[in-house]
């Protein structure tokens, strides 16, 4: 699906810089400024800031996600995405620290968004076909995770539905 590191005049290369990259392996190289990029966005909300965590507790799981998009991105276009268990814990992490379904939706936005202007700052060592199908794949990758997340929120919400309903019934017995 995508190329890696080429070394000159291959097609679709870029002739600004005589290389190009593939859109994983630049994520991969730019790992942690994804996650700086993503991070002061997010201090920039005060609903997200509202909830007080350490840069390990808000961050965390950012390397554990990115790695799944980069791992996505790396799969034959024929290959099923496996789910991703790393935003299976994220919702049930996120769920447990307060969070609101709304606020587990923006910190995926903005990390679509920290994702995008990275591979924008990076445009320059990009192979232009591959930047649309690899686009995509981000979108999709992030959006299923989010889904992932949902899923762990709504189950949350219903044990503690069920355990309220419980509490109830045994304080009307009682």
């Amino acid at each position: 699906m995508e190329k890696s590191t080429t070394p000159a005049k291959t097609a679709g290369e870029n002739t600004r810089t005589g290389l190009t990259e593939s859109v994983a392996d630049i994520l991969e190289r730019q790992l942690e400024v994804v996650i700086q990029e993503w991070l002061a966005r997010v201090e920039k909300e005060p609903e997200l800031t509202a909830i007080p965590l350490n840069y390990q507790e808000r961050t965390g799981h950012l390397p554990l996600l990115l790695h799944d998009v980069i791992r996505r991105l790396r799969m034959d276009e024929a290959s099923k995405a496996p789910i991703s268990e790393a935003a299976a814990h994220h919702g049930d992490l996120r769920s447990s620290q307060g969070y609101t379904v709304a606020m587990a939706v923006e910190e995926s936005r903005l990390l679509q968004v920290s994702i995008f202007l990275t591979l924008h700052r990076s445009e320059s060592r990009l192979d232009f076909k591959a930047i649309l199908p690899a686009v995509v794949t981000i979108a999709d990758e992030v959006d299923a995770q989010l889904k992932q997340q949902m899923l762990r929120f709504m189950s949350a919400d219903a044990t503690k539905a069920t355990e309220a309903a419980k509490a109830a019934k045994a304080a009307r017995a009682a």
